[in-house]
């Protein structure tokens, strides 16, 4: 009688799973299949756009080109990295990107903590006017006729101080710190005798690093590809961003080959080679990067989109 309770016991702690049902198969197959459809149809441009960069111009042009290269050629690559112009759009973009980052973080994660505090009484009308600019802005002329009076027009912190403080990351912080930090640790800090910036930089910070990556990421990849901004603001080359430096590039090597004894469709067909190969330099060093951000930027952004 014991054994057969014990039986029991086990039964009942551990229950058998249940057999799935025919809909319930059909179901999983077509979601299966779903997911399948859009996982090649996000990755087989980037895969094509790879496998073409590496291609012959004509086979590219031709419709050869699918899955895997054919007709191997780096004369796009070549044409790309020997003009020394690109180096110094890498130089000038990442010295954007890591100042411009910094200054995000520096500016939105310490506004967030803020407007995360209940006992902050003018938080709900601060909040307002942020969300406020969201919606509505004056425009590109009077834009560009700020920049001029504040003296920002051809300068590095054009792509700096205007876009320093994100209202959308502003938002996913907030309510990453409202969600996670939880209100007994600020009393115990309190108790402790521990300042607001003491609880700031010594409690929130260290427990934040899952939405500081996201925020991270999210201004990273803006800057990176920032394009409007060198293009409206920009007229010096030597300060101009990777963006525009490849558009420069590529511009140029049309007018080149379009006015040389190549032929029109040889001329189309190299400049898409030296565009496929644009496309893969100026992305690279993201597809680099975002793996080892991955499984913060997950983490971040259900904790940061998800209140309660």
């Amino acid at each position: 009688m014991a054994f057969t309770g014990h039986k029991r016991g086990l039964s009942a702690s551990h229950p058998k799973r249940q057999k799935k049902t025919p809909s319930d198969v059909v179901f999983e197959v077509v979601l299966t299949v779903i997911i399948v459809v859009i996982l090649l149809a996000i990755l087989y441009p980037l895969w094509f756009v790879i496998i073409a960069s590496f291609s012959d111009p004509a086979a590219v042009a031709t419709g050869q080109v699918t899955l895997l290269p054919k007709g191997f050629s780096l004369g796009g690559y070549a044409k790309i990295l020997t003009d020394t112009r690109i180096w110094i759009g890498y130089r000038n973009t990442i010295i954007y990107t890591l100042l411009g980052t910094a200054v995000n973080l520096a500016v939105t994660i310490p506004a967030a903590f803020a407007m995360s505090r209940r006992e902050f009484k003018p938080r709900r009308i601060i909040m307002f006017l942020f969300a406020f600019t969201m919606f509505f802005s004056g425009g590109l002329i009077p834009s560009y006729l700020l920049m001029k009076q504040l003296g920002l027009l051809n300068s590095i912190w054009v792509f700096i101080l205007p876009g320093a403080f994100g209202v959308y990351n502003m938002i996913i912080a907030r309510s990453f710190f409202e969600s996670s930090i939880p209100e007994e640790l600020y009393d115990s800090a309190r108790v402790d005798g521990t300042s607001y910036f003491g609880f700031f930089f010594r409690i929130v910070l260290p427990l934040s690093s899952a939405i500081i990556a996201v925020i991270a990421l999210y201004c990273f990849v803006g800057h990176w590809n920032d394009y409007f901004t060198g293009l409206i603001y920009i007229r010096d080359q030597d300060k101009q961003p990777l963006q525009n430096i490849l558009q420069m590039i590529l511009l140029a090597n049309q007018t080149e080959h379009g006015g040389a004894s190549m032929s029109a469709l040889q001329s189309q067909n190299f400049a898409d080679q030296i565009k496929f190969g644009i496309i893969i330099v100026s992305t690279l060093p993201l597809m680099v990067i975002y793996p080892f951000l991955q499984k913060y930027f997950n983490k971040g952004v259900m904790i940061g989109a998800i209140k309660g």
